[in-house]
C-alpha cells in the first residue's frame, strides 16, 4: 500500500505515542482519520492538531476491551467515510512484577486491553477490509498490530505484559497467513518496539476503577515499574522515529516492524535454546550486574 490520500485511517490509543505519531504523519499524508482513546483529553488534543492541519477527523471515547465499543466504532466509521484502509490496533498497557503477584485484575487489565484490544479491532475491521477488496479491485487495505519486543523476548519481571504482547505476536503471524490464504489486497505488520518515550510507563492513569487493585503493589512491582519508567524515558528513538518507520513498513509491504534490531540477538538466542532443547540462557547474560541488581532488590 502505497497510496494515503484519502484513504481512512482508523487509530486505536490515539491520544499518545504511537497513537497520535500514526495520526500526525496520516494527516500529513492527506487521510481521513478515526481517533480512538480510552482518555478524552488526550484524544483531544490529538484530534485538534490533525484538524488544525486539515485532516477529516472522527474522535470517540473507546475502551478497546470492550468488543461492543469497537463494533460502535466500526459502525461511526463506516457511517462517517464509508471505508477503512489502515487499521492500527495500537492501544496498550504496561503491567510489571514477578508473575505471580499479579491478581486476577492485573490480568483482566493487561489481557483486556493489549490481547483483547487487538482481537476486537481484528474480529470487527477485517471483514469490512475484506469487503472492499472484494468490490473493488484496486482497493489496498492494512493492518497493523502493535505489539512489543516483549512479544519475541521473555524478559522476567514483566511475565503479564509478556503474555500479552507474545500473544498478540502469534495473533498476527497467524493472521498474515490467514489474510494471504483469501485476498493479495490487504495485508498486515506486527510493530514491536523495545524501549521508546511513549508514556507507556504511566499506564496507571488510564486504569479502569473496577479493575484497581485492593492492596497496595508489592515489592516486586514497584521495583519493575522504576526500571521500566527509567528505561523508557531515557529511550534514544522517539514515537515520531518508529511511527515513520512503521508506515514505510505498510509502504513495503514488510510484516515485521522492529525498533531496536539489536535486540533481535535475544530472539535468536531464545530459538537457539528451544532447537537444542536446553534450558532458557539468562537474559541478563551479557549484563550480569544488572541481574545482581535485581537479585539484591528481589530479595531484599
Amino acid at each position: 500500500m502505497d497510496d494515503f490520500k484519502g484513504k481512512v485511517a482508523v487509530i486505536t490509543g490515539a491520544g499518545s505515542g504511537f497513537g497520535r505519531e500514526f495520526a500526525r504523519i496520516g494527516a500529513s499524508l492527506g487521510m481521513h482519520l478515526v481517533l480512538a482513546d480510552i482518555q478524552l483529553d488526550a484524544l483531544e488534543e490529538t484530534r485538534a492538531e490533525v484538524a488544525a492541519a486539515g485532516a477529516q477527523v472522527l474522535a470517540s471515547v473507546v475502551d478497546v476491551s470492550s468488543g461492543a465499543q469497537i463494533e460502535a466504532l466500526a459502525a461511526a466509521t463506516m457511517e462517517r467515510f464509508g471505508e477503512v484502509h489502515l487499521l492500527f490496533n495500537n492501544a496498550g498497557i504496561g503491567t510489571a512484577g514477578l508473575i505471580w503477584e499479579n491478581s486476577v485484575r492485573d490480568w483482566e487489565w493487561a489481557l483486556g486491553v493489549n490481547l483483547w484490544g487487538v482481537i476486537h479491532g481484528v474480529r470487527v475491521f477485517t471483514p469490512l477490509m475484506l469487503a472492499a477488496a472484494k468490490a473493488d479491485p484496486s482497493y489496498r487495505g492494512h493492518i497493523v498490530n502493535t505489539a512489543s519486543m516483549a512479544g519475541l523476548l521473555n524478559q522476567p519481571n514483566l511475565g503479564a505484559y509478556n503474555v500479552s504482547k507474545h500473544a498478540v505476536v502469534s495473533l498476527s503471524e497467524t493472521l498474515f497467513h490467514d489474510l494471504s490464504l483469501v485476498s493479495d489486497q490487504v495485508r498486515c505488520s506486527v510493530l514491536c518496539p523495545y524501549f521508546v518515550p511513549t508514556g507507556i510507563h504511566k499506564s496507571h492513569r488510564n486504569r479502569p476503577a473496577d479493575l484497581a487493585n485492593a492492596s497496595p503493589a508489592t515489592r516486586s512491582q514497584m521495583i519493575a515499574q522504576a526500571m521500566i519508567s527509567k528505561a523508557v524515558t531515557s529511550g534514544k528513538l522517539s514515537a515520531a522515529d518508529i511511527a515513520q518507520r512503521t508506515f514505510d513498513a505498510i509502504r513495503a509491504g514488510s510484516f515485521y516492524v522492529v525498533s531496536h534490531p539489536d535486540a533481535l540477538d535475544g530472539v535468536r538466542q531464545g530459538a537457539e535454546d528451544i532447537m537444542a532443547l536446553r534450558n532458557p540462557t539468562d537474559p541478563f547474560a551479557h549484563k550480569p550486574e544488572l541481574r545482581q541488581q535485581l537479585e539484591a532488590a528481589l530479595r531484599g
